[in-house]
């Protein structure tokens, strides 16, 4: 095997800037002990290193150390080093100024899955341009390891609350950003941040809440993107037993089916979904208030406002899971729930009729006649409607509702279709196999979707079909 000379002469390099590191820190570290206290709220310009620092600026040779900060030019957002409530380890965060104990970002892998244990702590460039954090012993719990090598590497706190860095030495503007926090959310999702993959990049930004409300490390639940299936979805899950708390619906080319955290006057939400990106974000419209998606510790996907002018109070405006009939799956397979309780689809029955008296609803129904594949069956149609989960579908986006439905009678497991896409009239076709999971009904006009049930031909003149 031959050797590539590059990789022993990058490892020498980064041994030697390991060490180089830890020597110009723990000369550093002595020699702050006789200065005064630095504080980045003014401009500092120091002759010996010919170095001029901004309030929300890092640059070379510089590092944060416990109780100092970066500020943003417009006072929103404050980074630095903190301890959350009655921890005693300190983390790498981001937060608001005028709210302090609303965290809304920390190094989603390193620094939360290995804190400081005492508050020695410092952020630094490395001599390859890399944001690291170094613990007291010197050794590098974080890095934003960015794959270029940088000369005169600036990191910047922007007012919208996003870290970012990029080689001083070219322009300036968000390609050329070489690393930045926005792609690596924490538990919250701030305006302009977004939510999804980038298939370009490389990137799957998700939300992941903390373990508790004292630690920041991963917990149990994450808030990610699901487009296994063609369709994307938000899905809320619990990690450590596989199981989806929530979801919003799939994308149908308009919105997501829950509606519940819609345009208004306060947010425009903005959904990105072509071959390289799907992406969901928001923009805040009025520039006196503050919004933030935050996953709490519980499982909780909460949406706070607050406004800038007043006392910092967060209010919360929306909330998911927020009713029995959001929990996932609440009434089982082939049911509707409706205002909390549940009702099975015409044409099927309760698999325990003795359970569903006393509202338990887990095992959901049953067909009361099953389909035979016989000539004549048609489709049951049920209006405004949160589609089934798409766990065994087909997806064809370019086919009408009246191929669509043929496709499906061809198929004796198919069990339902849809059109994929609202627009226009509706076009394209989900077609299901199996049970029907996840289904809620909405009382408001222009909410939801019609799915068409497949029924058997001996039930036809029963009810009211489509076709």
């Amino acid at each position: 095997m031959i050797e590539d000379p590059n990789v022993k002469e990058r490892a020498l390099a980064e041994l030697l800037n390991d060490l180089h590191i830890k020597l110009d820190l723990e000369l550093r570290r002595g020699h702050m002990q006789t200065m005064a206290k630095i504080t980045f709220s003014i401009f500092i310009f120091i002759p010996s290193i010919g170095l001029s620092l901004a309030a929300d600026t890092l640059g070379t040779n510089w590092f944060i150390r416990y109780g100092e900060t970066l500020i943003s030019s417009d006072l929103t957002f404050e980074l630095g080093f903190f301890t959350p409530g009655s921890s005693s380890m300190s983390y790498l965060g981001i937060w608001y100024k005028f709210s302090p104990e609303i965290v809304v970002w920390v190094p989603t892998v390193a620094n939360r899955n290995n804190p400081l244990a005492d508050r020695d702590g410092v952020l630094t460039f490395s001599n390859f341009g890399n944001l690291v954090v170094l613990n007291q012993s010197n050794a590098v719990v974080w890095s934003s390891k960015s794959s270029r090598v940088l000369w005169n590497p600036v990191a910047q706190l922007l007012d919208s609350g996003n870290l970012v860095f990029w080689d001083n030495s070219s322009s300036r503007s968000d390609e050329t950003y070489l690393w930045q926090s926005f792609n690596y959310p924490s538990d919250t999702l701030l305006a302009s941040m977004k939510l999804g993959s980038n298939l370009k990049r490389g990137l799957e930004r998700r939300l992941t809440a903390w373990k508790s409300m004292d630690d920041p490390s991963p917990g149990d639940y994450i808030y990610e993107l699901n487009s296994s299936q063609g369709l994307p979805q938000y899905d809320l899950v619990q990690v450590d037993v596989h199981r989806k708390v929530f979801r919003t619906g799939e994308w149908n080319g308009v919105q997501f089916f829950d509606v519940s955290f819609a345009p208004n006057p306060v947010n425009v939400l903005m959904f990105v979904y072509n071959e390289t990106e799907k992406s969901f974000m928001f923009e805040v419209q009025n520039s006196q208030l503050l919004l933030r998606m935050t996953l709490t510790y519980l499982g909780v996907l909460q949406v706070f406002v607050a406004n800038r002018s007043r006392s910092a109070v967060w209010n919360v405006i929306h909330k998911f899971p927020s009713g029995l009939c959001d929990s996932y799956g609440r009434c089982g397979a082939n049911a509707v729930c409706n205002i909390g309780l549940c009702e099975c689809v015409k044409g099927f029955m309760p698999r325990s009729p003795d359970e569903w008296t006393v509202r338990d609803f887990l095992r959901g129904c049953k067909r009361t006649i099953p389909t035979d594949c016989s000539k004549g069956e048609g489709f049951l149609e049920v209006k405004k409607v949160k589609l089934p989960d798409l766990l065994e579908v087909t997806v064809n986006k370019s086919m009408s509702l009246k191929e669509c439905k043929e496709e499906c009678l061809k198929n004796c497991s198919c069990t339902a279709h849809a059109n994929s896409d609202i627009r226009g009239g509706g076009r394209g076709c989900i077609i299901w196999f199996g049970d029907l999971i996840d289904m809620r009904m909405f009382e408001e006009q222009n909410h939801g979707q019609t799915l068409y049930v497949r029924i058997s031909a001996s039930e036809l003149g029963m009810h009211t079909y489509a076709y």
